[in-house]
């Protein structure tokens, strides 16, 4: 007779059925008895539909006095949170109504039952993370800082970027002598898809506090690439790898109507050993406090590791924190939609942001959160500069005087004195001043990059653009304007790479086709019409794609093909919301209308426009630097 299979592996999970345990990517996961008897007979029969009838006979014997719906549910509900499962989307789980549930994943059976009756890490029965927890509380409690959010869509970019990355020259070169945290997204363990806004709040904030402390040496992960490991299967020393980091920090949030328990652990990566794990009960009104403590707990252990005896000094909490939870809570709304970087996302954060000061006028977040709004929706081309620079302005400085050592809105600031005042000088203070106050900061090293760039000082722009890389290793948008620095410098091979580095983690990533620019300079023309007829197919701005066309066909003598594509731009942007100065200078420029063009910038010049910012730089306007209108606007603009 053959002998019973003793292991079934399943996604990053292995159940080993001597030792009765459940391990994931090989550490042990704390799972009550009747769960895992459910989840035994759902692996051994996988595929098949396994009856609530069945399930009693095997889990709960006739002998028992139990509630078994009650039981039965419990134990579904518990292996669904060990899983990172949906009883919605179900990736193992499935539940049929009135039947029964069905195993739905590929079940692995290895034939080395030898091998399997001693699971990976059995000789640790006590592992390092169990150290802090109470043992009066539920094991179901004490296990809620495993969990781990399920595999979704989003991986297969943060896939594609890890492999990316991993190529020489490609991924940013540590040469800070700091150590390195990542915060991974805190699960949520509400059961209530509506409630995502709140603990990616809660990590958002845990990345913020943690940027605050001892920025000498210890650097955090910007969220933008921490977040592509939300819904992740990926094992910590994989992350840590492709983020380069040295620490992680995990954990999940459960939320009620007025209280939250949040779970949290640091892990090293070098051995995935769990240097402590805590549990936090509290009102919600005290959640502010909570990530203080938090923050400084991890900022303790770290220090331990440095082998330094004193306690970090903590952040200063703004002196008007909000008076209700109510527009804390707003404003992680705000924060959730503005990371969209969508027109929508803009507009429902101002909402948002509105909401939250209303609920506390002395909320100085607040007011930086509608700055940013304010300012990307002007620099993005949704909103005329004149009309919400002013605004995000009026932000941005209520904010500092409600809260000074606000970093967030200190970048506020830079850039609307960059992109709107041509003040150069006062760009350049904020951006510093921002930096100090928290050197985490990766967006506040990306946009002094970027006005380093603009004014030609481009050892200093890379060197602090690799800084933003560096703490935001995954951020699409860091790493093409990375690639626009190296082509306003002139080394367009380089750029070109870096553009397509870009567009292999996202080809519908629409300002890495700036390759198109870089394209054109070392007349690689054919590889820039093959770029342009790509975005037809992506949906890019067709005014865009138009404009390029214009360009191209008359550089290489197409005459008649430029002037239909000429024809087609006109009509776009007659049809079109967003500001058509950009592209309808690419084709004056290309197809040699300098007085149409000159015309234009000074209109740009006198709206404020950010499009004059780069005319120092620009390759693009190369053909107009001989003329004494162009170097009069140069000097306008203060280059």
């Amino acid at each position: 007779m053959a002998s019973p299979v003793s292991k079934f592996r399943f996604g990053p999970y292995e159940l080993f059925t001597p030792a009765r345990e459940l391990h994931k990517h090989g550490r042990k996961v704390k799972l009550r008895p009747q769960p895992y008897q459910v989840l035994m007979l759902l692996v051994e029969r996988a595929g098949d539909v396994v009856t609530r009838e069945q399930l009693r006979e095997r889990v709960w014997t006739s002998d028992t006095f139990v509630d078994f719906e009650h039981g039965l549910n419990t134990a579904i509900k518990e292996l669904r949170a060990v899983l990172s499962d949906s009883a919605k989307e179900p990736r193992y789980i499935e539940t049929l109504p009135k039947l029964g549930y069905r195993f739905i994943a590929p079940v692995e059976r290895p034939e080395s039952p030898a091998a399997a009756t001693q699971p990976a890490g059995a000789a640790a029965e006590s592992l390092p993370a169990e150290r802090g927890l109470n043992p009066s509380q539920p094991a179901s409690h004490r296990r809620q800082w495993l969990v781990v959010a399920g595999f979704a869509l989003i991986l297969l970019v943060a896939l594609a970027g890890s492999l990316r990355w991993s190529r020489p020259g490609s991924r940013p070169q540590q040469t800070s002598a700091k150590t390195m945290l990542a915060v991974l997204p805190f699960v949520n363990l509400t059961g209530d898809p509506g409630q995502e806004y709140f603990s990616d709040g809660l990590t958002e904030e845990m990345i913020a506090q943690l940027g605050r402390y001892d920025v000498d040496r210890l650097g955090v992960i910007a969220r933008t690439s921490a977040m592509h490991y939300k819904h992740s299967q990926e094992p910590i020393d994989q992350i840590g790898r492709e983020l380069g980091v040295q620490y992680v920090l995990e954990g999940s949030v459960r939320r009620d109507a007025d209280k939250v328990r949040i779970t949290a652990q640091l892990i090293q990566v070098k051995d995935q050993a769990h240097l402590w794990t805590r549990q936090y009960d509290r009102q919600l009104s005290g959640l502010l406090a909570l990530q203080t403590e938090i923050a400084q707990e991890v900022s303790d252990e770290i220090h331990l590791v440095f082998g330094d005896s004193k306690r970090s000094a903590p952040h200063r909490q703004p002196a008007q924190a909000p008076k209700a939870y109510e527009a804390y809570d707003l404003y992680l709304n705000g924060r959730y939609f503005w990371n969209e970087r969508t027109e929508q996302g803009f507009q429902q954060a101002a909402e948002y942001f509105k909401q939250a000061i209303e609920k506390d006028p002395a909320y100085a977040r607040a007011y930086a959160g509608l700055a940013d709004t304010y300012a990307l929706r002007s620099t993005w081309r949704q909103v005329p500069q004149s009309e919400f620079m002013p605004m995000a302005r009026a932000a941005a400085l209520k904010a500092l005087q409600l809260d000074e050592g606000l970093a967030e809105a200190h970048a506020s600031l830079a850039l609307i004195a960059e992109n709107y005042d041509y003040d150069w000088q006062t760009a350049e203070e904020e951006y510093r001043r921002a930096i100090q106050l928290d050197p985490s900061y990766a967006t506040a090293h990306q946009w002094y990059a970027e006005c380093l760039s603009y004014q030609g000082r481009f050892d200093e722009a890379l060197a602090e653009s690799e800084r933003a890389r560096l703490l935001d290793p995954l951020s699409l948008i860091i790493a093409t304007d990375h690639g626009e620095i190296l082509y306003y410098s002139r080394q367009y091979d380089r750029a070109i790479d870096q553009f397509r580095t870009v567009l292999q983690m996202d080809p519908n990533f629409g300002r890495a086709h700036a390759v198109v620019s870089a394209y054109v300079q070392t007349k690689r023309f054919a590889d820039a019409l093959a770029d342009i007829e790509g975005q037809h197919l992506t949906g890019l701005h067709e005014a865009d794609v138009w404009g390029w066309e214009a360009y191209i066909y008359a550089r290489t003598g197409r005459t008649a093909e430029s002037r239909k594509a000429f024809r087609k731009l006109e009509r776009a942007v007659q049809a079109s919301t967003l500001d058509a100065t950009p592209v309808l200078l690419v084709a004056y420029i290309g197809m040699d209308l300098k007085d149409r063009a000159f015309s234009l910038l000074e209109k740009a010049y006198s709206e404020k426009s950010n499009v004059v910012t780069g005319l120092k730089v620009n390759p693009l306007y190369d053909p107009l630097r001989s003329d004494p209108r162009f170097q009069e606007l140069i000097r306008k603009v203060g280059l």
